[in-house]
């Protein structure tokens, strides 16, 4: 073995190249912030800004930035090498530096879509049941979707009530990234009764959720504004917590926090939307056959709601707030019917169009596969492709 001089080595240490400096930083965009402002934000000068821009230019859609999103900026030599910006583990755009200019790119991830079931016991609401249940809580809000026409998760649910569904779940090497369409799905509830409900697409028609007899599980008004909220101020006379004295409630209060979306629980036509003093920000939508129905204390409006404007039953028509006259945050929902007030509790509507008589032997041979898998002790899982 040969010994280099320490003479001889202390040179070479000291003609080698040094390792440009590597800096890294990780942001996320803020409120009122575009991706340029979040760029400048973080270090970028306003060349290299553009520059990243400019890359990203029909790669990303920064109409689509939110707030929360993560920003990583890696620098050597106190120039930008590479961006990365993410919005979710399979929502990543890379931009990389190519000598002068930088080139942009989705991170391509592999998924699979596999449909499970998943069963879940009521405590005390659906969204704990599915915390115990080691299932991510947006499943709750999937199955307040599928059965928003049949049951008020805020009224309806009990202690011991059980839920069952196949649903689509979609995978990055075996971590779930989202919920897919939920299939087919069963609620068994003391006050509700035995609700099912199952996903099927009519040969020129829509994709929809059927009962298994064929009957539509669609009506023409949900059961309610919000998925989750509680009610806190029922219909009829009570005494106002504001102004001291007995007074009619025409409507019912659900204590939502800031913020949470309401939406219209059939389609109609905006008649107001606006500050109406006491209510606050409001919005009312006329509806078929003399209904009207009215949310009040909004903290801010849906997107295009505005009088004169179409809204589609489901569609978010604002968020509920804090205006208004209130003690605190919840929605005040009203409903007229023929321009009197009626409790919205109460009220019965009829179903949707059921699956046609000529369809309805291939809609019961499609649904008997589903509603076995459904029944089934144990299920196992299907794995597809794709996302």
């Amino acid at each position: 073995m040969t010994v280099l001089a320490p003479a001889l080595v202390a040179a070479l240490l000291t003609a080698a190249p040094s390792s440009p400096q590597v800096r890294i930083l990780n942001r996320r965009v803020e409120r009122n912030q575009v991706l340029a402002t979040a760029l400048r934000s973080a270090g970028l000068d306003a060349g290299q800004t553009d520059r990243v821009v400019a890359a990203l230019q029909g790669v990303f859609d920064f109409r689509k930035s939110r707030v929360g999103d993560q920003l990583r900026l890696v620098f050597r030599g106190g120039e930008l090498d590479h961006f990365d910006y993410r919005q979710s583990p399979v929502d990543e755009w890379q931009v990389r530096r190519d000598g002068e200019r930088y080139v942009a790119r989705k991170r391509e991830v592999e998924v699979e879509t596999q449909v499970s079931r998943v069963e879940l016991e009521v405590a005390s609401s659906l969204y704990d049941a599915a915390v115990t249940a080691k299932e991510d809580p947006t499943i709750a809000l999937a199955l307040a979707d599928v059965f928003a026409w049949d049951i008020d998760f805020y009224v309806d649910v009990r202690k011991g009530d059980r839920v069952r569904c196949l649903v689509e779940k979609v995978l990055s090497k075996g971590r779930l990234l989202r919920y897919g369409e939920v299939l087919a799905a069963e609620y068994r509830g003391e006050s509700v009764g035995t609700k099912r409900v199952f996903r099927w697409q009519p040969p020129d028609g829509e994709w929809s959720y059927f009962q298994e007899d064929g009957t539509s599980a669609r009506k023409a008004f949900l059961k309610s504004p919000l998925k989750f909220a509680h009610v806190t101020s029922r219909f009829g006379m009570r005494f106002h917590p504001v102004l001291e004295y007995l007074k009619a409630h025409q409507g019912v209060d659900y204590g939502a926090a800031i913020g949470t979306p309401v939406w219209s629980v059939a389609d109609g036509t905006v008649t107001l939307a606006g500050n109406t003093g006491a209510g606050g920000n409001s919005v009312c939508v006329r509806h078929r056959n003399g209904f009207e129905t009215c949310y009040l204390h909004l903290s801010s409006y849906g997107a295009g709601v505005r009088t004169g404007a179409r809204v589609a039953q489901k569609q978010v028509i604002g968020y509920s707030g804090n205006t208004g006259r209130t003690t605190g945050p919840h929605l005040h929902f009203a409903m007229k019917r023929n321009g009197a007030f009626v409790n919205p509790l109460n009220q019965k509507f009829p179903r949707n169009e059921p699956v046609p008589a000529s369809l309805l032997a291939r809609f019961r041979e499609t649904v008997a596969p589903i509603a076995a898998s459904l029944d089934a002790p144990s299920l196992a899982t299907v794995t597809r492709p794709g996302g």
